[in-house]
């Protein structure tokens, strides 16, 4: 397969401004229709994008989780289940890197590479309905359901996780058209809603050892629990994403629109309650834009430090992502819906669908609690004492 985007002119982040610019032209009729964006995914395939996380000694790019998280930020922009989608898949391809050894991943990496492929979730340690039976030393099945497998339909490979008699969680990387895995289509929400996160159905699928996350295995030590914190960030360059194209909308909006009629001002943008609104919008965005550069910052540094990163190290990231969460989540539900404040009643029109702006942010900050990272922040504050490490926190 030819790939000239690893030429050295490749910019990751003209690239996905390119795919955005693409998608925004149809966001608005494709979050009505719901289903499987195969077009768009395909377009994310041929922009060389996947490679990014998978380092350059297995043919990837070996990007630094800024280019990462930024490119996920700038398609969500536009399209957050888009984003959703793609920023998984780096997620996925960061498990496996913290979870299991080179000599385990180097042949997926290297086909992922190669060949652009798209890697699905059906991890969800919360959904317990997935079983393992351990038919010999090699081999073992899995049984059962599994919900929230965002990107799975069209994927390439998934990230499949299940529960032995003995109530351990195993992991496994298989390819998506194994025998036995069949996907419900089921996903029919409010927001996020081409994100394909219904349920995975696995039916007496076989998976052999050599396939299972094992060496040092989930969250086992504080490098292997970094997991969970790039999940936070993807979340959070999700949603600061999505207020950012919902302050460009309105932004736009105002630019050419006439005053209301008792203003002391003839347009909008001269109106004294528009431009208030408007410095509130910029304040809470450069707030979480400087509280995600931190955490992204931290992150990165414990990303280097490998597995010699200390549990109090990783702690220290954890609070940054967990006070950037906050800022996002909230920035994120109050530019959405106070949009429309600036813009008035015309912009609640059906043909502009500009409320999945919102509806987006809210399904998916929806994900875990938000009230828990307040928990987390807050006892850190007062006692000194770090998050623990799940696959939440």
């Amino acid at each position: 397969m030819n790939q000239p985007y690893f030429a050295q002119t490749f910019d990751p982040l003209v690239q996905a401004q390119s795919l955005a610019a693409a998608f925004e032209k149809t966001a608005a009729v494709r979050d009505k229709q719901g289903g499987t964006a195969k077009i768009e995914r395909d377009l994310i395939r041929a922009s060389g994008l996947l490679s990014l996380s998978i380092p350059k000694a297995y043919g990837g790019q070996g990007a630094d989780w800024e280019t990462i998280f930024k490119t996920i930020q700038l398609i969500a922009q536009v399209d957050s289940s888009l984003a959703h989608v793609y920023g998984f898949h780096h997620l996925l391809i960061a498990t496996v890197q913290l979870f299991a050894r080179p000599e385990q991943y180097e042949s997926w990496f290297r086909q992922t590479a190669q060949q652009q492929l798209f890697w699905g979730n059906a991890l969800n340690p919360l959904d317990r309905r997935t079983q393992v039976q351990q038919l010999n030393d090699d081999t073992f099945i899995f049984q059962g359901e599994k919900s929230f497998c965002s990107g799975s339909i069209d994927s390439d490979m998934l990230l499949c996780s299940g529960y032995t008699q003995e109530d351990k969680l195993l992991i496994a990387v298989v390819p998506t058209q194994r025998d036995g895995i069949r996907f419900l289509g089921d996903w029919n929400n409010m927001g996020q809603r081409q994100t394909d996160s219904g349920t995975t159905h696995f039916e007496q699928v076989k998976i052999l050892k050599h396939e299972l996350l094992l060496n040092p295995g989930p969250l086992s030590t504080p490098y292997s629990s970094l997991r969970p914190l790039i999940a936070q960030l993807i979340f959070v360059h999700l949603f600061l994403g999505v207020a950012e194209g919902a302050f460009k909308v309105a932004h736009q909006a105002v630019q050419h629109q006439k005053a209301w009629a008792t203003s002391s001002a003839t347009q909008s943008v001269d109106d004294p309650y528009i431009q208030k609104h408007f410095a509130e919008f910029y304040v809470q965005l450069e707030s979480v834009r400087l509280l995600t550069n931190k955490a992204r910052t931290l992150l990165q540094n414990a990303w280097n430090e490998g597995p010699d990163l200390s549990a109090q190290q990783r702690g220290e990231v954890s609070v940054a992502v967990a006070t950037a969460k906050i800022a996002a989540t909230r920035t994120g539900l109050m530019l959405t819906q106070d949009m429309f404040q600036v813009m008035g009643a015309r912009a609640t029109t059906a043909a502009l669908n500009l409320d999945r702006f919102w509806r987006n942010v809210r399904t998916q900050t929806l994900h875990d609690p938000i009230d828990y990272k307040y928990q987390e922040v807050g006892e850190w504050v007062l006692t000194g004492k770090v998050p623990h490490p799940s696959f939440y926190s």
